[in-house]
Parts: structure tokens; C-alpha cells; sequence
């Protein structure tokens, strides 16, 4: 039987189902033997005591760690275990992508209506002396509930600035003055073979060390069409999500995001969030509460060899364009299928990944210059970017789409719900997520009243809870039966 091959999220290490009926999964993890540096060839045909010159040298972190460390965080989570549309859906269990970016965590057995509350560990780190921390946005994806441990032992309530799901960053700050920074590199100017070094919190190991090499830069991943990948050796497991990787010389060069595995565990295959990637959104995030992105319109794929000759490119490069959307920039510019993308605003596209990252960087509404070659021949075309349009969850809504501070999705009722029911009004929960959900909320349930205000409306309901304190009452009818629900807003 074929093995099962999956991309994990590495993040949410240790994982508790408050209900009955929960399961908690562990994957073990690798012990790998040291390295052993390579004896250094002498040089025999001279009659001197000279060596060749070195080609590597062994590697002491310790210095990175000792300065660096600090600055990277433990994050604990709280929030509701969400069930995916799919999770009782019958996979083929050889098909290799049945899988791809299942986050480690126990698969819950959802024979339940209530609420299950999970709890889950990440990591990030400190990027500025006031309590600005980057991590994953999967980290603290659907958390009612985010705390910071630093290296000193000090915990703190976290406040989520910002998420972004399609390049996976999110935002957090806490409430601390004087803290411990690190310092950001630059991700395009590390070579493939150098060391690099991971600090975070795998299975809830607060500060820990790993190392190993860049394997590869610029990686396309599966349903990650924005973000150009650095793939590492380096350890990485459960609970490392969203933790720094760091070169030589101390910097931040990516966020470790991803493993590669048939197991679920660490099997020599990482890949991180290049750190350029991740301020850029991280800046978005902080002026605007999202993330704005290029779009036009076209699919692309990597050029062979064979492509390429096909093609009358003198060698593989560029992003092949398999097809075009209709009424797209892309479109509209005269870009046609069989193109080959060779640069995007004067920036060269060596490979189909460069592509999508340099539109999602252009503002939308910008006129930008494509080169292409057609049919043999370069060709020069004006393209108007527009707006990638916010990513839809499995229930159509938007990814990342505010419920407020109950966490509630909800409708009115209609007249002929209204009169089956007996009420005026009330509000039908379509989907609970929150400090609802951990107070018993459930979908189904009719909101009637906040603190004895008649529910009529959602702007209402939405008005009545922004101006309400930290506690409030809900009363809900639920079958048969009308009950009151407390629920903390904190």
C-alpha cells in the first residue's frame, strides 16, 4: 500500500479535546546522530606542513541563541476545535494529496453538538521593544484566547492585531515595555548549503535549538501560490510554527511554517516564510487591518526544457500561461495562453513561482509592464493590475471575516420561523465561534435577548454588544426551552 505523502503545519503541539470523546495524538520524534565534520585533505606533492584551504568550518549557534533567544516567544491558544466540511468525507488513502496542510492536532470525533474547546502551542517572536510579535496565522486561526511566555518566565493576554491566511502571518501584541528584539535579514541574499539555525517551541519545549542548511530557495507548495518557500533540514516539529529560522549571523531570515512528512512528524523537509514576505504583510496588517494584493487573471506553469525548445526560448525560464480568465487584467492587456511570462514591472521571472509574488506586490489599479514571448518573439504589454478578491472559507464565507465580539454568525428569523417559534424577531446562529462558543452557544439556537434588550435585527445585536462591559446575557431558546447564557466578552 502506498504511503500517504502530506505538507503539516507544524503548530498546535499539544492539543486537548474538552469533551468526551477527544483524542489526543503525539508523534514522536527523531533522534539524529551528530554530524561529524569531514577530515581536511592535506596537501601531499609540497614538502610543507600547509593544508588545502578550507571549504566548511563546524558551526557554534550558541552565540545566536544566547543573544537571540530571548526575543522568541511561547504562544498558548484557546479557542473552538472547527470541523472542515470535509472531515467525515471518504478519502482515497493512497492518493498523495489527500492530506496537504493537515495541521498536527487530534482528529476529534464529532458525535456532539456542543462546542469543543481545544488548546494548542506555537511559537513567534519579538520584532519590536513594545510587544509587536510575528507568528502564524494558522497559530492563533479561531483562538478566543492568545497568551505570550517569554524566556523569563513572565505570561501575558494577547491581542491579535492582524491575520492574513493566504500568506499565513499574523500580528500579535502584548502589553510590555523593554523587550528583547531580533534582527531582520535578508532572505535573497542566502545561498543554498548555508547553515541556519530554528528557535521555538516543539511539543511545548520552551527555547529550543535546531539547526541545519538551506536545501532550496523559492519553493512553490500546493495551494501557496504567494509565498516563495525556503526549504531547510532543519528540525522542525509540532509547536515550532511560526518561530524564527536564523542565518549565520543572527538574523531572521524566515518563519517556520510547514514539514513535509509521510508520518506527521519532522522527516528532513522544512519550509519556511521568507521574513521579506512577512514584513510586507506584517506592515499592511498594521496600516490597514488586511492584506491588499495584485491580481491578473492568468494560470502559469514552470518551463522545461522540452517547453522551452517548444517554445523558441533560448533556455527554461519564465511563467508559461496555460489560460487566461475572462474579463481579467490579463485579458484585457491581450495576454493569451501559450504566452511565456519573462518579467513583471522590469523584474525578471526565472521561474512560474516568481510571478505570482511580484503581482500580489503591485497596487492594484497600477499599470504595470509585462514581457512576454509569443509565437518566437518577444512582445511588450500594459497591464492594469487589479484586486485579489479575500479567500472563502469551506462555508463560503470570507476567510478572516470579523463575528464580532460574541463570535457569533447569525440571520433574522423569517416571518413563517417567527410564528413557528412564537417570538418577534430573534436572531438564528449559523455558525459560533469565540467567547460563544466556550460559554455553550450552538448553532441552531435562537438569540432572543442581551441583557433584556429584545433582539430584532444583527446591526442591533452588533450595537448592543459593542457597548455592553466584559459580561453579558444572552437569552437563547433551544428546543423546547428558553435559557439564559453567560458569556465573557474578555
Amino acid at each position: 500500500m502506498n504511503r500517504r505523502v502530506i505538507f503539516v503545519r507544524n503548530s498546535l503541539a499539544i492539543m486537548l479535546a474538552a469533551i468526551v470523546g477527544g483524542s489526543y495524538v503525539y508523534f514522536h520524534g527523531v533522534d539524529l546522530p551528530a554530524a561529524h565534520a569531514a577530515p581536511l585533505a592535506t596537501m601531499v606533492a609540497a614538502p610543507t606542513t600547509a593544508t588545502a584551504p578550507m571549504l566548511s568550518t563546524p558551526t557554534d549557534f550558541s552565540g545566536i541563541v544566547e543573544r537571540a533567544g530571548p526575543a522568541v516567544v511561547n504562544i498558548s491558544v484557546t479557542g473552538k476545535a472547527k470541523r472542515n466540511a470535509d472531515d467525515t468525507a471518504e478519502v482515497d488513502p493512497n492518493d498523495p494529496f489527500s492530506e496537504f496542510f493537515k495541521r498536527f492536532g487530534p482528529q476529534f470525533q464529532q458525535q456532539q453538538r456542543a462546542p469543543q474547546i481545544m488548546r494548542g502551542l506555537g511559537s513567534g517572536f519579538i520584532i519590536s521593544p513594545d510587544g509587536l510579535i510575528l507568528t502564524n496565522a494558522h497559530v492563533v486561526d479561531g483562538a478566543q484566547e492568545v497568551t505570550v511566555k517569554l524566556t523569563d518566565r513572565r505570561e501575558f493576554r494577547a491581542k491579535v492585531l492582524g491575520s492574513d491566511k493566504q500568506s499565513d502571518i499574523a500580528v500579535i501584541r502584548i502589553a510590555a515595555k523593554d523587550l528583547p528584539t531580533v534582527q531582520i535579514g535578508n532572505p535573497a541574499l542566502m545561498k543554498v548549503g548555508e547553515p541556519v539555525l530554528a528557535i521555538g517551541s516543539p511539543y511545548g519545549f520552551d527555547n529550543t535549538a535546531t539547526a541545519g542548511i538551506v536545501s532550496a530557495k523559492s519553493r512553490s507548495l500546493p495551494d501557496d501560490n504567494y509565498v516563495p518557500f525556503i526549504q531547510t533540514d532543519v528540525a522542525v516539529n509540532p509547536g515550532n510554527s511560526g518561530g524564527p529560522l536564523f542565518n549565520l549571523r543572527g538574523q531572521v531570515v524566515g518563519i517556520n511554517s510547514q514539514i513535509y512528512s509521510q508520518t506527521g512528524g519532522y522527516q528532513g523537509l522544512s519550509f519556511s516564510i521568507p521574513i521579506d514576505v512577512a514584513m510586507k504583510v506584517e506592515q499592511q496588517l498594521l496600516l490597514h487591518g488586511k492584506v491588499t494584493r495584485g491580481r491578473l487573471g492568468v494560470s502559469v506553469q514552470e518551463v522545461n526544457q522540452a517547453l522551452a525548445e517548444s517554445f523558441g526560448l533560448k533556455k527554461s525560464e519564465g511563467a508559461l500561461v496555460s489560460s487566461v480568465e475572462k474579463g481579467s487584467p490579463a485579458e484585457k492587456a491581450g495576454v493569451q495562453p501559450g504566452d511565456v511570462i519573462l518579467s513583471f514591472n522590469n523584474q525578471p521571472v526565472d521561474h512560474s513561482v516568481d510571478l505570482p509574488t511580484l503581482v500580489a506586490d503591485a497596487a492594484p489599479g497600477s499599470t504595470q509592464k509585462l514581457e512576454v514571448m509569443r509565437n518566437g518573439a518577444a512582445k511588450s504589454l500594459n497591464v492594469v493590475v487589479g484586486e485579489m478578491k479575500a479567500t472563502k472559507d469551506g462555508n463560503g464565507k470570507n476567510s478572516g471575516e470579523p463575528q464580532g465580539r460574541l463570535g457569533l454568525s447569525v440571520r433574522p428569523l423569517d416571518k413563517d420561523e417567527q410564528q413557528q417559534i412564537g417570538v418577534h424577531g430573534g436572531l438564528l446562529v449559523e455558525d459560533v465561534d469565540g467567547p460563544a462558543a466556550v460559554a455553550g452557544i450552538e448553532n441552531g439556537d435562537v438569540i432572543l435577548s442581551l441583557n433584556g434588550t429584545a433582539v430584532t435585527g444583527v446591526a442591533q445585536l452588533r450595537n448592543l454588544v459593542e457597548k455592553a462591559g466584559k459580561n453579558v446575557a444572552l437569552l437563547v431558546e433551544r428546543g423546547d426551552e428558553k435559557i439564559f447564557v453567560p458569556v465573557n466578552l474578555n
